[in-house]
């Protein structure tokens, strides 16, 4: 049996926040150098950016490959060998001569960073007591939370005297890093680790429940990608913001992400009903979505709702990951997995439903949308809390 611990295992933990950390911002980082890669590979800005879909896409089809190899071979492989194989993407990347190469190189990073989201958060799950699981995802979903905080603004910074390439080897350092740090903190030879005795179901992966649970999934990560993707871009439409003065207002975002995704563990613990943690959180969100786009009197005003908005999205995620990890444990992988891929299709969403709306209606439409699918999502995790347990 994996050994399974009432406290909360800090070494793993801080592994897999680092290891999180790096992959997120194998892609996210991007954001800073998309003009300065467009002249340096010679192509429109337009297309150096479209690697964020690329990369996504990868992430989403590795990340359902990952996590049922795991309940198949075992998962601390795949824990040491996907951020290694991040690490020589990243600095093969940083080498790369042509914009074909480029985007080559960063599918293959966005799926290495997928083999290894949903495996992690498994093999945390499986090394905690469910009673301690909302805060153990909790603080793992922070790594990739400090990627707006800290990993963009790094990125920048670094980037100003090295480039965008130099950049690219530094990350594939710290990628490298998290790997020594899982080799030296996921153990060897427990149910978690090793080949499974018997093949994992998928007909008990794929529950009704999960099913549910994933679907309601993509409405929250479409409900958050929106204001990822395009809260700076509205902030500039709406008060003539530049790049120098979006940084405080950005800051003040990614902090109410990281606070809600801390905040959030510790009430997927406590309270105990998840899904309905989740279903309030995504219910609350929906109301603040509507005040944020549609009602905006000032700057400081618009960024204090904007830190609301993305406290109360991100207070349900762990709820909804500790819930998703209530399977059995020979299918955990495959299932966290599964989100993974789930949670890239809505990026995607997001991104596309985003644009469309802006063209069509203007900014002014983000507050029904986001308001809407938020609502679809507490119902979603209302209607999935009636289910039996897998």
């Amino acid at each position: 049996m994996t050994t399974v611990s009432r406290g909360l295992p800090w070494a793993l933990i801080g592994a897999a926040c680092l290891g999180s950390f790096a992959a997120t911002s194998s892609g996210t980082t991007r954001a800073p150098f998309l003009l300065e890669m467009s002249h340096d590979l010679d192509v429109s800005m337009p297309l150096v950016a479209n690697l964020v879909s690329l990369t996504a896409t990868a992430w989403g089809i590795t990340s359902a490959l990952g996590g049922w190899l795991s309940d198949r071979v075992g998962r601390r492989p795949l824990l040491i060998a996907a951020p290694f194989a991040l690490a020589l993407s990243l600095i093969v990347q940083a080498w790369a001569g042509s914009f074909f190469w480029v985007a080559v190189w960063a599918a293959v990073g966005g799926g290495c960073a997928g083999a290894f989201t949903g495996v992690v958060f498994a093999e945390v799950s499986g090394r905690v007591h469910d009673s301690q699981r909302g805060r153990a995802l909790g603080w793992v979903m922070s790594g990739q939370s400090l990627t707006l905080l800290i990993g963009v603004p790094m990125a920048a910074a670094v980037g100003s005297l090295i480039g965008w390439r130099g950049w690219l080897i530094c990350l594939g350092g710290l990628s490298l890093l998290a790997c020594i740090s899982l080799f030296a903190t996921v153990g060897r030879g427990t149910a978690g680790h090793t080949r499974a005795v018997a093949r994992p179901s998928l007909r008990t992966a794929l529950s009704p429940r999960v099913l549910g649970l994933l679907s309601t999934g993509i409405a929250e990560r479409i409900c958050y990608g929106l204001a990822a993707v395009y809260f700076a871009t509205f902030l500039q439409a709406t008060y003539g913001l530049s790049l120098i003065e979006l940084a405080l207002p950005l800051a003040v975002f990614a902090i109410g992400n990281v606070a809600g995704t801390i905040l959030g563990g510790q009430l997927a613990d406590r309270l105990r009903d998840r899904l309905m943690v989740f279903a309030v959180a995504m219910a609350l969100s929906a109301a603040a979505a509507l005040v944020l786009f549609l009602w905006y009197p000032s700057l400081e005003i618009t960024v204090a709702l904007g830190f609301v908005y993305v406290l109360l999205n991100a207070l349900g995620r762990p709820s909804y990951m500790a819930a998703l990890a209530s399977v059995p444990e020979d299918v955990r992988g495959t299932v966290l997995g599964l989100n993974g891929t789930t949670a890239s299709v809505g990026w995607v969403g997001a991104a596309a439903l985003g644009a469309a709306i802006i063209g069509w209606v203007g900014f002014e439409g983000f507050g029904p949308l986001a308001a809407g699918l938020a609502l679809l999502g507490a119902v979603g995790a209302l209607l999935c809390r009636r289910m039996t347990a897998s």
